[in-house]
C-alpha cells in the first residue's frame, strides 16, 4: 500500500479505513451491521496493507472504539489510531459540546482503555465547540500530547480562522472534513488554509454516502430505516440532478473497467499528496474494491471530466440538514 503524510511527519497508509458504519451507529444510518464481519473487515484491510483506521468516542457511542479495540488486540504495530472528541457525556447520554481541556483528558482516558492502547496517534476535536476558544481547547490537547498520551493534534470540520488560531497554537497535523466530487466547498478556502499551514487533509464520506457509487438511484434502494432517506441530497427534489455526477463516474469508470468508487476515491487521491481519504467500510467486498482506487490513475481528461460534472458548489441541495450544518466550518 502507498504511504502519504499528514502533516510533518505522521505516516500512513494512502487510503484509510472509517469505522463509523461498523457499530454503533449502523442501525438507521447505513443499514445492519455485524461485528464478527466488522472484525473480519478490520484483518482485512491490515492484511492489504491498510494503516489507518479513525474511529471516535461519539460512534455508539463508544462501542465503535471498543470493537476497533478487540480488532486490533495482538496487531497494533504499524498501524495509526485516530479518535475524536467533541460532547459531554451524562452515561451515554449527549449533553453537548465541551471543548474544554478537562473533557478532552476525560475523553483521552476513556479512548485509550476502550481502544486497549497506550497512546493515540491522531487526537481531533470532532465538531469546534464555539463557547470555548480554539487555543484553550488545543491547549489542553496539547497538555495530552507532553504526557505521550497522544502523539498527533487534529481537528474536524473547523473553518479556515479556526484553524490558523489551532496552529498558532500546537501544530496541527490533519484536518478532517466531507470531501469528495459532490461536496467540494472545501477547496474555496479550507483546503488552501491547510496546505499553507502544513496540514494534512483527511476526507470523510468521500462517496457521497455512497451516493456516488452508482448503487442508489433511487430513494427505493434504501431501506425504509435508512437515514439517508432524510438527507437532502437523497431527496425527490435533489436526486435527479445529483445522478448527473454519478452518471460521469460511470462513464470513467466503464471506460477504465474499473467501479465507480475506485474512480470518485482516484479523483480525491489526485487531488494531492496530503489528501488521504477515509471511506467507510462494515464489509469486506466492499473494502476491497476501495482499496483498488490507489492503483487507478485518471487521465486530465478524465479529471477534466468528472470536474465538468460536478462544478464545485453546483450539488443539488445541503450536504446536512439545518441543525448539523450549524455545526460544521466554525
Amino acid at each position: 500500500m502507498k504511504q502519504r503524510i499528514l502533516g510533518q511527519d505522521l505516516s500512513v497508509s494512502a487510503l484509510g479505513v472509517g469505522c463509523m458504519p461498523m457499530a454503533g451507529v449502523g442501525q438507521n444510518m447505513y443499514g445492519t451491521t455485524d461485528d464478527n464481519e466488522s472484525i473480519a473487515t478490520i484483518h482485512r484491510a491490515i492484511d492489504l496493507g491498510v494503516t489507518f483506521f479513525d474511529t471516535a468516542e461519539m460512534y455508539g457511542p463508544f462501542r465503535n472504539e471498543e470493537l476497533l479495540g478487540r480488532a486490533i488486540r495482538g496487531k497494533r504495530d504499524g498501524l495509526v489510531i485516530a479518535t475524536k472528541f467533541a460532547m459531554r457525556w451524562n452515561g451515554t447520554k449527549n449533553e453537548g459540546l465541551d471543548g474544554s481541556p478537562a473533557n478532552a483528558r476525560r475523553a483521552v482516558e476513556g479512548s485509550l482503555q476502550r481502544l486497549g492502547i497506550d497512546h493515540i496517534d491522531l487526537f481531533y476535536q470532532h465538531r469546534v465547540d464555539p463557547n470555548v476558544p480554539i487555543e484553550e481547547t488545543v491547549g489542553g490537547m496539547a497538555d495530552l500530547v507532553r504526557e505521550g498520551k497522544v502523539l498527533h493534534i487534529a481537528l474536524s470540520e473547523a473553518g479556515p480562522e479556526t484553524i490558523r488560531r489551532a496552529a498558532a497554537t500546537h501544530p496541527i497535523a490533519a484536518l478532517q472534513s466531507e470531501y469528495s466530487l459532490w461536496e467540494r466547498d472545501v477547496e474555496d478556502e479550507i483546503l488552501p488554509t491547510c496546505r499553507e499551514l502544513g496540514i494534512g487533509f483527511v476526507p470523510y464520506s468521500p462517496l457521497g454516502r455512497g451516493f456516488l457509487t452508482g448503487q442508489i438511484r433511487s430513494i427505493d434502494d434504501l431501506a425504509p430505516d435508512d437515514y439517508r432517506r432524510r438527507d437532502p441530497r437523497y431527496s425527490a427534489e435533489n436526486m435527479p440532478a445529483n445522478l448527473a455526477i454519478v452518471d460521469a463516474v460511470d462513464r470513467v469508470a466503464k471506460a477504465h473497467g474499473v467501479s465507480n468508487a475506485q474512480v470518485a476515491l482516484a479523483w480525491l487521491l489526485a487531488q494531492g499528496e496530503d489528501v488521504v481519504p477515509i471511506p467507510g467500510f462494515k464489509r469486506r467486498v466492499t473494502l476491497e474494491d476501495s482499496v483498488g482506487a490507489v492503483e487507478v490513475t485518471l487521465s486530465p481528461d478524465d479529471l477534466a471530466a468528472l470536474d465538468a460534472a460536478a462544478p464545485r458548489g453546483r450539488t443539488a441541495g445541503p450536504r446536512y440538514g439545518e441543525q448539523a450544518m450549524r455545526m460544521v466550518r466554525l
